[in-house]
């Protein structure tokens, strides 16, 4: 089957032509598995979730389709072509600052009194009606009267198609950075089908990404509906996938993730083809345990750790090199951390202010079986 494809308008630019996304879908005839909507490039530089989506695609023409699947690379336009000389400076929108992987529509919705009114429904019409109130909220904040910023609307405009789907995977990159997976600790299990390495177990807190966006209104509903005596398991599951490093595009590598992407889907029943998990080691820890490293002064980096390899309380994280401390002591300073932990990913430049975020860490990490 080939998939689809139309054109999403999400605004206008300053001399009036139109923004708008390219949007690809595989239509099965019949209909009996979960949704499934897929985005990638909401940072401009973040590249490599459009080589994974064109695997991906290759790889959905020859299987079986029991579900619809919805697929938008190059979903930012804006910040795809930020760019500055040779980099791309897409992750914050240049009206606002925001970073644009913040803008979505946090739902805050008083359960008590939706509740009230569809108690009766079954779990299937109950669903049903929370996610139609869910895309009727988007809608409602894309016509406010008062308008909304452009960072915004794209984001709403992208969270309403997820919010039709059931799977809602956001491939994104790090900096300098390995595979890492964002999922939702209600959802664990499901780490064990993608090719990523290391897995952060995210909370119910909102902190305003694409993944929580989707999954923290159906959260919040089953905890709800647990205080009123009645059981509903979290019927979406969202992960934001975070696939190596930003600049650059590897279409061999992006089909090892494709192929994750596709043993997850599997394993869902959204395609009818068996697709088995590659085996590997998973370790995964809790976002409390994912901790920041901040330069602790100013100066030329060299980055020492190896990011996805475990590194030893005391090991050389990084060199700072301060030249106008030249013939002193102090010319090179090392950094070392006071716990075992695994580097993620560190700062994409040599150059840093005191203060820079450097490295974020996984510590107590322990493996998913």
């Amino acid at each position: 089957m080939k998939p689809s494809l139309s054109r999403l308008k999400i605004g206008e630019l300053a001399t009036g032509q139109d923004l708008d996304l390219p949007i690809f879908q595989f239509i099965p005839e019949q209909i009996s598995a979960p949704s499934v909507y897929i985005q990638a490039n909401v940072h401009g530089a973040e590249v490599q979730g459009n080589a994974v989506i064109y695997q991906l695609m290759q790889l959905l023409e020859s299987c079986e389709l029991r579900g619809k699947i919805t697929l938008v690379p190059l979903a930012n336009p804006l910040g795809i072509n930020q760019k500055s000389g040779e980099f791309t400076l897409g992750r914050f929108d240049p009206i606002t600052g925001v970073n644009w992987n913040r803008e979505y529509l946090d739902h805050q919705l008083d359960l008590d009194v939706w509740y009230a009114s569809h108690r009766e429904l079954d779990d299937k019409a109950l669903i049903h009606a929370y996610r139609q109130l869910l895309l009727e909220g988007c809608e409602r904040r894309l016509q406010n009267g008062w308008g909304v910023t452009t960072g915004h609307r794209q984001a709403v405009s992208l969270q309403q198609m997820g919010h039709e789907a059931d799977i809602v995977l956001d491939l994104h990159t790090g900096p300098k950075s390995c595979k890492h997976l964002y999922c939702p600790e209600y959802d664990l299990a499901a780490a064990k089908w993608f090719s990523i390495p290391y897995t952060l177990a995210i909370p119910m807190d909102f902190g305003g990404a694409m993944d929580e966006a989707i999954f923290c209104p159906w959260w919040r509903l089953s905890e709800y509906l647990k205080s009123q005596g009645r059981d509903l398991s979290v019927p979406v599951s969202a992960f934001t996938l975070e696939l190596g490093s930003q600049e650059h595009i590897d279409l061999e590598d992006a089909l090892k993730d494709a192929k994750g992407i596709l043993a997850y889907l599997s394993h869902r029943g959204v395609i009818a083809e068996t697709v088995p998990a590659v085996q590997m080691t998973r370790q995964a820890c809790y976002l409390k345990d994912y901790k920041k490293y901040h330069a602790p002064l100013g100066g030329m980096v060299e980055y020492k750790a190896t990011v996805g390899q475990a590194l030893s309380a005391g090991q050389p994280l990084a060199t700072i090199l301060r030249l106008d401390r030249y013939g002193s002591d102090n010319a090179l300073t090392s950094l070392s951390l006071e716990q075992d932990c695994v580097p993620i990913l560190h700062f994409a430049s040599a150059s840093v202010y005191q203060g820079t975020e450097l490295y974020k860490v996984m510590t107590n990490l322990f493996e998913l079986t």
